[in-house]
């Protein structure tokens, strides 16, 4: 029997994890958290931008963040301790359910220690296992005020002392948890030293002397702080990388840590849709409710289809994170696209589900208000979608024309120390990386009527590269790559949803409700390349020939209606 896609959803009133024990209580813990404490308390301390100690009394408690953050090599034998991709998603997504003010110290919490983890330095891995243990979160100090994460410019200058120390001299800005971490990975450069020798990479504690807190950059509850460093002693216990090991522990610790966002998109965007819908459901206007509207149901049947494609290539991009060797480096190209598909479709969702509460949206008193804004920042905070799409296009001519027979990749939900994670190496040899025929997924889903239509378009995409591709001066336009970049990212989103799609035997009515949208935004993609300044005629005629129209089927959509409107009673938080 095929699974319905609201089951893929989480909701608090039926939430059962499946993992093994001491993870399945801490997520059911965490919801019981959060449902506790009710929708009142979270709103007003979100609007009061209060921080959040009882949340981080309950993290030391629960041991959530050592438990779920350890690594198995520093766990000290503990065997509920590893990090496990598949439960760092369900937790990512689960925080995000109630809002980034809970998501966010756990995400840069993850971020500060992926250099640590990285290092072979014992002792500091060590310190930074035990803090965890203690209920303390990690900051990620790499970005600064006047170069954002240009690492080739820091400001951090680590001074050589007599005795072989050094004095770190710095400011450090955006630094999520910056105000109470004890665990802080630091990027500088040692003075007097050139080239890549110059960077490292070392830990320090907030509640060191030499370190002094600036302020809270933004007006919410989270703290992103500006700190600075005066003379702070660095001895070698506390280096964690050197040269270009620093540097691709930076670039290494974006590719776990950042992965994160779409699943935070993914929690925020489901529970704003049951808000949505039950508010608009139970809304009279001219004697009907508001889902009578036929524009209402089309906003709510697309929302829900863009939020169940969210979750289905997240769950895959999973299980290559989890597959990931030296040889199959095939997640470099899904990390991006879950950080910049997942978390633009996530604004979208609230975007369009703002659109259809109208000012409900803008009240104090709900979740919409929060999860409107929330789904703006993920796409912006933690590198733009330009920096992603740029990423993406590195992959683009291995992916679609030097395809190679490759392990298949399994479901991967069991548990598993992800310890490859830690020991990705140098961030080279990008344009190495194989991947097998993305045509497979398609194929084996071709008697839906929109995947067809979608292919069609995916393949005169393929004609584009190969008869008008970019020419030398295009492809030094960052804005027409970008436009080509966009269309490109839509064939690796749909492959991956595909492919979960066929794990888990998703009804085919929500793909074809999935690819019906997809087909419209590869053709709003067509639009745009087509009206870009450097496009050239052969461009613009290719562009025009490539719009299509989904398959329209009243039955169908209104099936997935009936799913989406069955969630007005779904879930409502305790108040």
């Amino acid at each position: 029997m095929a699974v319905a896609a609201k089951d893929l959803l989480i909701n608090p009133r039926t939430y059962a994890p499946t993992f093994d024990a001491e993870t399945t209580r801490i997520l059911t813990a965490t919801v019981e958290h959060f449902e506790n404490r009710g929708l009142t308390r979270l709103v007003d301390d979100y609007h009061a931008k209060a921080w959040y100690d009882d949340f981080l009394e309950f993290v030391a408690k629960e041991k959530l963040f050592a438990t779920f953050m350890t690594p198995a090599r520093d766990a000290d034998g503990d065997p509920e301790k590893r990090w496990d991709t598949a439960r760092v998603a369900a937790m990512s997504e689960l925080l995000g359910f109630y809002g980034l003010s809970y998501w966010y110290p756990w995400q840069v919490t993850c971020l500060g220690l992926g250099p640590v983890w990285q290092s072979d330095n014992a002792a500091a891995r060590a310190r930074a296992a035990a803090s965890l243990d203690a209920g303390g979160v990690a900051a990620f100090g790499l970005s600064e005020r006047e170069h954002g994460a240009d690492i080739y410019s820091t400001d951090m200058v680590l001074t050589p002392q007599p005795d072989g120390t050094f004095l770190a001299t710095g400011g450090k800005y955006y630094i999520g948890n910056g105000n109470v971490a004890a665990t802080v990975s630091v990027f500088g450069r040692i003075d007097g030293v050139e080239g890549q020798d110059q960077y490292v990479f070392f830990y320090a504690d907030s509640a060191h002397p030499a370190y002094h807190l600036v302020q809270n950059v933004v007006p919410n509850q989270n703290y992103v702080s500006e700190f600075r460093l005066e003379d702070y002693p660095v001895t070698e216990a506390d280096i964690l990388h050197r040269g270009d090991e620093a540097f691709s522990a930076a670039l290494n610790t974006v590719n776990v840590g950042k992965f994160n966002l779409g699943f935070g998109a993914i929690g925020l965007c489901t529970h704003g849709l049951y808000e949505s819908i039950r508010h608009a459901h139970h809304r009279t206007l001219y004697g009907k409710p508001v889902t009578a509207m036929a524009h209402i149901r089309e906003g709510f049947v697309d929302s829900y289809a863009r939020l169940v494609a969210m979750k289905l290539f997240g769950d895959r991009a999973i299980d290559y994170f989890r597959t990931a060797s030296p040889d199959d480096r095939r997640y470099l190209l899904y990390v991006p696209t879950t950080k910049m598909k997942v978390t633009d479709e996530g604004e979208k969702v609230m975007i369009q589900l703002g659109n259809i509460v109208a000012a409900k949206g803008f009240e104090k008193d709900n979740f919409i208000t929060i999860a409107k804004y929330d789904t703006t920042c993920l796409p912006r905070l933690e590198g733009t979608v330009a920096i992603n799409l740029g990423l993406m296009l590195k992959f683009m001519p291995a992916y679609l024309f030097l395809s190679e027979e490759q392990p298949e990749v399994p479901t991967m939900q069991g548990p598993k120390d992800d310890d490859y994670l830690f020991r990705q190496g140098p961030t080279r040899g990008l344009g190495k990386v194989r991947f097998h025929d993305w045509r497979t997924a398609y194929a084996a889903a071709a008697h839906i009527p929109n995947v067809a239509v979608f292919t069609e378009q995916a393949e005169l995409f393929t004609q584009l590269l190969m008869t008008a591709a970019p020419d030398e001066a295009q492809q030094q336009d960052m804005d027409f790559l970008l436009a080509i970049g966009d269309i490109f990212s839509l064939i690796v989103y749909g492959q991956g949803i595909l492919e979960q799609a066929a794990l888990i035997d998703l009804e085919p009515d929500v793909v074809d409700a999935i690819f019906g949208f997809l087909v419209k935004d590869f053709s709003k993609g067509c639009v745009t390349m087509h009206g870009k300044d450097s496009s050239t005629p052969e461009q613009q005629a290719w562009a025009l020939s490539a719009v299509r129209k989904p398959v329209v089927d009243q039955a169908r959509f209104d099936r997935v209606w009936g799913e989406v409107v069955s969630l007005a009673d779904a879930y409502a938080m305790n108040p």
